[in-house]
C-alpha cells in the first residue's frame, strides 16, 4: 500500500485488547480519531494506519499483544498497511525495549499520551523513522473520559473512577505500569455518568484497579459509598454494578448502601487471590482467611440474593498441596457464583518472580483444572436451583429468529454467563421478566 499521507480520509484500523480500563481508553482514542477526520475501518488488515491498544500486565496478555503487533507488521510488509502504532500498557511497561521484541513498529504511545492520538497519527504518517510518545510519571494523569465512541452496546458502559494502584501485591505489575492510585474527581465522574445515561445507558459498570479504594488519596472517608449514592440520583439509570472491590475496602456503610439501594445490583466482584494466610502474606495482601470468611458471611446475611464473583491465583511460589487443598475447601464453603482463576506467572520486576520454590507449569495447570472443575459443580448446581424462578433480564442482543441474549443482575457483561430468551420481542436495552 502506498502511503496516503495527504489523502483524506485516511483509514485507521483499531485493535482493542485487555481489561475494561483499556476499553475505556480505546473508546476515547476512537472518538479522538473520528473527530480529527480519520475514517475508522472494520478491516485493520487493509488500513493506512493500524493502532493496537495493548494489555501487558501478565505473560498471556503480553503474548496476545505481540501476536497482534506482529500480524499488523506482517500486513505492513505485505503492502496492505502503511503504519503500525502500538499504545497502552505494553509500551508503558517495556518502553523502547518493545521495539526490539517486535520489529516494524512505527510509533509507541504511553498511557499519558492517549488523548494525543490524532496528532500522533499525523506525525507518524509523515515520519521516516520510529516515533516514541512517552510521558513517564509515577503519578498518572486523570483523563477526561467524556465523549467516548463506545465499543460496548449503547445501553451499558464502563465508568472508570480512578487511575493507578497503591497496593503492593508481590505478583503484580500494575503499579509499575499505571502508577500510583489517583481518584477521579466526583464531579467529573458524575458528568461522564450523566452523559452515558443521556446517550442510552441503563447500566453502568463501575471500574478501577480497586473500586473500594476510591477517595483514599483525597482523604474522603467511605468515598465509594458517597459516590454511588450520587450516581443513584440519575433518573434513567437502572443498574449500578460495582466491579473489582478488594475485601479490605468493603465497609459496613457500603454493605448497608448496597443492601438498601434500588439501583445498585446485589452483585459483588471481590478478588481474593487465595485463602491460606501464609500465601496471602507472601502475596502482600492485607487480608486473612478469617477476615474474608467473616466478610462473606456478613454479605450473605445482609443480602440473601447476593451473587458473588471472585478471582484466584493458583501455583503461587511455595504453594503446597495442603495449602491448595485449603483453597479448594474454601471455595466449596463460600459457594461463589462465578470464579476466574489464573496460573501464576513470574513477571519480571515483581518480588514474587524472585521467590524460591517456583511451582512447575504442569502442576499449576493440574491445580487450575481441579479448581475449575470444583467451581463448575457449584455453578451447575446454582443454575439448577434457579429452575422455576423468575429473573429480570436486560436484553443485550436479538437475532433474526427472535432469540434474545440478556443478563440478570447477577451477570456482568463480557465476563459472566448469559441468559437465552426465546421469542424475544423486546429491543436491546430493555428489560424482560
Amino acid at each position: 500500500m502506498s502511503p496516503k499521507k495527504d489523502q483524506i480520509p485516511i483509514t485507521v484500523g483499531f485493535v482493542a485488547l485487555g481489561c475494561p480500563k483499556n476499553i475505556v481508553d480505546s473508546e476515547k482514542m476512537l472518538a479522538e480519531i473520528v473527530q480529527a477526520g480519520f475514517l475508522i475501518t472494520a478491516d485493520p488488515d487493509n488500513a493506512d494506519v493500524v493502532i493496537i491498544n495493548t494489555c501487558g500486565f501478565i505473560t498471556p496478555a503480553k503474548t496476545e499483544a505481540l501476536q497482534a503487533i506482529n500480524h499488523a507488521v506482517g500486513c505492513k510488509n505485505a503492502g496492505t498497511v502503511d503504519k503500525v502504532i502500538v499504545a497502552g500498557c505494553l509500551p508503558q511497561r517495556l518502553g523502547e525495549d518493545l521495539l526490539a521484541q517486535a520489529d516494524g513498529i512505527d510509533a509507541i504511545v504511553g498511557l499519558a499520551n492517549r488523548d494525543d492520538i490524532a496528532d500522533i497519527i499525523k506525525k507518524t504518517l509523515h515520519a521516516d523513522k520510529t516515533q516514541t510518545f512517552m510521558t513517564n510519571s509515577r503519578t498518572p494523569k486523570i483523563h477526561d473520559d467524556t465523549a467516548r465512541l463506545l465499543i460496548t452496546p449503547p445501553h451499558w458502559a464502563y465508568l472508570r473512577i480512578s487511575e493507578g494502584c497503591d497496593h503492593t501485591c508481590s505478583f503484580c505489575t500494575i503499579p509499575a505500569i499505571r502508577g500510583k492510585f489517583v481518584s477521579k474527581p466526583k464531579k467529573n465522574i458524575l458528568t461522564e455518568a450523566n452523559e452515558l445515561v443521556a446517550a442510552g445507558a441503563v447500566e453502568l459498570n463501575i471500574i478501577a484497579q480497586d473500586t473500594a479504594y476510591y477517595g483514599h488519596d483525597l482523604k474522603i472517608k467511605n468515598g465509594l459509598n458517597s459516590l454511588v449514592k450520587e450516581l443513584e440520583k440519575i433518573q434513567q439509570l437502572k443498574w449500578i454494578r460495582l466491579m473489582y472491590m478488594y475485601p479490605a475496602g468493603i465497609s459496613e456503610q457500603l454493605i448497608q448502601t448496597i443492601t438498601e439501594s434500588k439501583k445498585i445490583v446485589h452483585y459483588i466482584d471481590m478478588p481474593i487471590q487465595h485463602v491460606n494466610n501464609k500465601i496471602l502474606k507472601d502475596m502482600r495482601r492485607p487480608d486473612t482467611k478469617e477476615k474474608m470468611s467473616a466478610l462473606i458471611e456478613k454479605l450473605k446475611i445482609a443480602m440473601p440474593d447476593l451473587v458473588m464473583r471472585t478471582t484466584l491465583i493458583v501455583g503461587f511460589p511455595g504453594e503446597t498441596d495442603q495449602q491448595f487443598d485449603e483453597l479448594i475447601e474454601f471455595i466449596e464453603w463460600a459457594q461463589f457464583d462465578a470464579l476466574g482463576a489464573f496460573r501464576y506467572f513470574p513477571e519480571e520486576g515483581t518480588i514474587a518472580a524472585e521467590m524460591p520454590n517456583q511451582i512447575p507449569d504442569e502442576l499449576k495447570q493440574h491445580r487450575l483444572d481441579r479448581l475449575m472443575l470444583t467451581q463448575q459443580k457449584i455453578a451447575f448446581q446454582k443454575n439448577k436451583n434457579r429452575i422455576g424462578t423468575e429473573l429480570t433480564c436486560l436484553i443485550d442482543s436479538v437475532e433474526s429468529d427472535k432469540t434474545g441474549t440478556g443478563r440478570f443482575y447477577g451477570q456482568a457483561p463480557d465476563i459472566d454467563s448469559t441468559c437465552i430468551i426465546e421469542n424475544c420481542t423486546q429491543k436491546p436495552g430493555s428489560f424482560v421478566n
